[in-house]
């Protein structure tokens, strides 16, 4: 399949702009509409100071905090719990013991809590009521939607490590919406799978790819590689594609091997074209999933192409990527991919693959931003219909400290097709 003629390519384009800096500590950052002015804003936070932020969007940047207090907030996501039209924060949090890092879980942490927007930022409330949805050890990720009905708001809850073993096999949870969301002690629990996902480190919700079906899924980036996980109406059971089982050639030196995260990437029709990942575990390589076989992603065959390594790993077993983002930025159609590098610099910034063709994995490749990145959130953040990004530095002790962390928006300055 080919994607693009090279002879037509575009040069990514993106004018650089500071939101804040001298950050404390940087980890997690999302693009909702948090005051529904039609504007998007930024919510971001890391994992020392227990303080989440959010960043409206006008003239300049204003910062209000969200809330404080929260041990360790990991990761996060948003949507309308509340029903008031305002999109609240969904966040876990509480994940390690005292020494602070995966070898630790908490056994009586890894929380979810959802923070209600109070609808209007002049509100005297200075911090957003925090609501109780329910834990399961080790709970690291998290994504709302709809995955197998559409009545009900669901949180699909991910831990990365057991109390076991920081390998050991995980449960993947899904709490679904009560009756009464203002009053409910916790939310409804299932278990999706307890037997197959270790060290699951990149959850990626996705509508659309489900033949038939506006549903969510997800994509996990784990231990075993990289995986498409949803839920069949049909038959009534949740379904596991393997796409690929990752990066293994670094297991014996590391002890990391699969995926550290990922994201689906569009070419024409197919919604699920490719999915690039980052890999293993806070990984240095860059691979890409293509189909050998034509139809669905479910039924298709996969190979895999690496792009890049980004330096050897460190003492912890670690190189500088963290995350995936798949989005079109030229307004041609047609799916770019973003990868987020924490550092040290070189290996920093972020990176942006544009496909020329897929089937012999030929793609171009420019540097877009030279600051440490540990999370991207896409948005058209000044209206004018071309889709920029915003990043937020990492900064997480035990594991690294950028230099002078900060949040960044890059406005997309690209000629749209």
């Amino acid at each position: 399949m080919t994607a693009n003629d090279a002879s037509h390519l575009r040069a990514p384009r993106f004018a650089a702009e500071i939101v804040a800096d001298q950050l404390r500590d940087g980890y997690w950052l999302e693009a909702p509409d948090i005051d529904n002015d039609n504007k998007p804003d930024l919510f971001g936070y890391g994992l020392r100071l227990g303080e989440i932020y959010w960043y409206q969007n006008g003239e300049k940047w204003t910062r209000r905090l969200v809330a404080d207090k929260i041990k360790m907030p990991v990761g996060a996501d948003f949507a309308d719990i509340s029903g008031n039209g305002h999109p609240d924060i969904i966040v876990c949090y509480d994940l390690y013991g005292p020494i602070g890092t995966i070898q630790d879980a908490n056994t009586a942490g890894g929380k979810i809590d959802w923070l209600e927007n109070p609808g209007s930022p002049d509100k005297d409330e200075s911090r957003w009521k925090r609501h109780y949805v329910g834990r399961a050890t080790g709970m690291h990720r998290l994504r709302v939607g709809h995955f197998t009905q559409t009545e009900r708001l669901e949180i699909i809850g991910l831990p990365i490590v057991a109390k076991e073993d920081v390998h050991a096999v995980l449960p993947v949870v899904l709490f679904t919406q009560p009756d009464d969301v203002q009053s409910a002690e916790e939310w409804p629990m299932t278990v999706i799978d307890d037997s197959h996902f270790r060290m699951i480190h990149g959850a990626e919700k996705k509508p659309g790819l489900i033949p038939g079906s506006d549903r969510d899924s997800l994509l996990l980036a784990s231990d075993e590689g990289v995986t498409w996980l949803y839920w069949d109406d049909s038959a009534k059971e949740w379904v596991r594609k393997l796409i690929g089982t990752g990066e293994l050639t670094q297991f014996e030196q590391t002890g990391f091997r699969g995926s550290g995260d990922l994201n689906a990437g569009r070419i024409g029709d197919d919604p699920m074209a490719y999915v690039a990942a980052i890999e293993p575990f806070h990984g240095n390589t860059v691979a890409v999933y293509t189909k050998t076989t034509d139809g669905p992603a479910g039924e298709a065959e996969w190979k895999r192409t690496l792009l890049d390594v980004y330096g050897d790993p460190n003492e912890n077993g670690e190189g500088p990527g963290h995350q995936i983002v798949c989005a079109d930025f030229d307004g041609d159609g047609e799916d770019e991919f973003l990868v987020a590098l924490r550092g040290p610099w070189p290996w920093q910034g972020v990176m942006y693959y544009k496909a020329i063709d897929l089937e012999n994995g030929v793609w171009a490749k420019w540097r877009v931003s030279d600051e440490s990145v540990a999370r991207i959130a896409t948005a058209d953040f000044n209206g004018d219909g071309r889709l920029d990004f915003a990043t937020i530095a990492y900064s997480v002790q035990h594991y690294y400290v950028a230099k002078d962390a900060k949040l960044m928006l890059y406005r997309n300055e690209i000629e749209q097709q």
